[in-house]
């Protein structure tokens, strides 16, 4: 009998195709993510589930679904999986690490330079056929990206690709972390380690790139939104709870910092009625930071491998607990 797998969305190939040469897949045909009791009753029956970063993947879950062997996350970032849950279970988690870093630094550089040259506002403008003169010199004046200091809140795997991307812009590369490089390592990056609130305040441009836990959460609060320049652009790929977004609002609403440039938010989908949308200083994308058919692609053949991996009785690619292995050996998560 083949081992059952429940995916819950469609993600791209190779991944299905991986899985579909030696399981029963059943997969959630809809762009909405299934309901938490939709995915309680689909997993009761299955050896294995791939999920999203917005499926909530709880102790609910995993005992609705007592032959669960291994969740593969189709992401990087797992909170939304209750991993000590798991592991407590004898369930393997499989995730996609390192392989969106250069597609989201891309984006991430793309936000600062279209919220820095104003882009989307200017095609709005033009778009709604208001552009009456043909050379205006005080229309849609941006700030410029050219020998600006550039400060990088989390100096992870995208941190530095974002640097590296920096220096091609002659920037000054500010970064803060929990523990500062070597110093041999920030000479070869070309970035300088400052506290928060100093690279707060001396930094023309700040990108968020630190993973969501309880000591980030709203890290970009009211009082540190105060410490950037009037001129300041904030940007963030890295997770929305990072910011505190009603802070952000008032910030720029009341023009106390220069812009935005947001791929995540505290809530996703963004709400209809949230007051982003009525603001021209920033620049709002719908969760893109992986978004190319390269990094999609990847990531989907390696959520299925991580996943077919433990039905096989082998170590997974890119794991999370390898502490499971003493509650529930791979040899005995392998199908027959």
């Amino acid at each position: 009998m083949k081992p059952k797998v429940y995916i819950t969305r469609r993600i791209p190939e190779p991944g299905i195709s991986l899985i579909k040469e030696s399981c029963d897949v059943t997969i959630h045909p809809h762009d909405e993510p299934p309901a938490h009791e939709e995915i309680m009753g689909h997993i009761r029956d299955k050896d294995a589930l791939l999920c999203l970063l917005s499926d909530r993947i709880d102790r609910e879950i995993m005992d609705a679904g007592p032959g669960l062997k291994v969740i593969s996350t189709f992401s990087v970032g797992f909170e939304h999986i209750d991993v000590a849950a798991a592991t407590k279970r004898g369930i393997y988690i499989g995730y996609t690490p390192g392989i969106l870093t250069e597609a989201t630094a891309d984006l991430a550089f793309s936000l600062l330079l279209g919220t820095a040259r104003r882009i989307t506002e200017a095609e709005r403008f033009l778009r709604g056929r208001r552009w009456k003169t043909a050379f205006s010199p005080n229309l849609l004046l941006g700030t410029s990206v050219w020998g600006a200091a550039l400060g990088i809140i989390g100096l992870g795997r995208i941190g530095k690709a974002v640097a590296r991307r920096a220096k091609g812009f002659n920037m000054k590369v500010l970064y803060t972390k929990r523990s500062p490089l070597p110093r041999d390592e920030e000479a070869n990056l070309g970035v300088e380690y400052r506290p928060l609130e100093e690279l707060l305040e001396q930094s023309d441009f700040v990108s968020l790139h630190t993973p969501l836990t309880d000591e980030t959460r709203h890290l970009m609060n009211e009082a540190r939104l105060r410490l950037m320049k009037p001129t300041a652009i904030l940007i963030n790929t890295a997770r929305g709870p990072v910011m505190d977004e009603a802070a952000l609002i008032r910030a720029l609403q009341e023009k106390r910092i220069g812009g935005a440039g947001l791929d995540v938010f505290e809530k996703e989908p963004v709400d209809a009625t949230n007051p982003l949308f009525q603001l021209d200083n920033v620049v709002l994308l719908p969760h893109l930071g992986s978004a190319t058919i390269q990094a999609r692609s990847k990531m989907a053949e390696v959520a299925a491998l991580n996943l077919l991996a433990v039905l096989h009785g082998e170590v997974p690619p890119c794991w999370l607990n390898p502490e499971v292995e003493s509650i529930r050996p791979l040899a005995h998560a392998r199908m027959p």
